[in-house]
């Protein structure tokens, strides 16, 4: 992974920058980009992912205006947290509870469905190369999955959807299968190989790599 351009100051001192952007986040119009700086300092400084985890809990608990537009960017940005990081154990099971206890005062809500979404991914989440694209943080806000599309030679482009937490192994598999389906290669005993393309490099995806992470480096 490349390194951050970013310099930091001491933890402290970022972590109050951190709570001066998440009280900021709850007036933007616009809070992609904002969120997608808040995940980068996660990245760079893993310390302050728990403190964020809390913050957000705290500020989706007993909210003025629950399912209000400031509450929902703070529960969209939890839903890109969920997605990226894993909070310790203590943590964790704290923001269980926070969910929980949403969906359970909340059930037919926004905060419900994102409580739901966020448990989910929480049990899917194993650490990022890189923090979701803007054009992830969209989907994600939104609840949804991402397109994909797989160009193959010989062959139109296939369109996959992806989620954050999809593997290359699962792409490569169901483009194989769509690519024997098309070109009739049942007793082919050819093998598929996925690969990410720029104008700097080409090289194999690896069968763990995130698709999203590759999504990430071309944005």
């Amino acid at each position: 992974t490349a390194p951050s351009p970013r310099s930091y100051t001491t933890l402290r001192d970022e972590a109050v920058k951190l709570f001066n952007s998440l009280q900021q986040l709850e007036l933007e119009r616009d809070p992609v980009p904002l969120m997608q700086g808040i995940l980068q300092t996660c990245l760079d400084l893993p310390p302050l992912v728990d403190e964020i985890y809390c913050q957000l809990v705290k500020q989706t608990t007993e909210p003025p205006a629950p399912g209000g537009q400031g509450d929902l960017h703070y529960w969209q940005l939890l839903t890109c947290m969920s997605c990226t990081f894993l909070p310790s154990p203590p943590i964790l099971r704290f923001l269980r509870f926070h969910l929980d206890r949403t969906e359970s005062r909340f059930p037919t809500s926004e905060m419900a469905k994102y409580a739901c979404f966020i448990r989910e991914a929480l049990g899917k989440t194993k650490g990022r190369e890189c923090v979701p694209s803007l054009e992830e943080i969209l989907v994600l806000m939104r609840r949804q999955e991402m397109i994909c599309t797989v160009h193959c030679p010989g062959a139109p482009a296939c369109s996959v959807a992806i989620s954050s937490h999809t593997t290359a192994e699962e792409v490569r598999g169901a483009v194989a299968r769509e690519l024997v389906s098309r070109l009739g290669l049942s007793k082919s005993p050819n093998l598929f190989a996925l690969y990410e393309q720029s104008w700097q490099r080409e090289q194999p995806v690896g069968s763990t790599t995130l698709l999203a992470d590759v999504l990430t480096r071309f944005e």
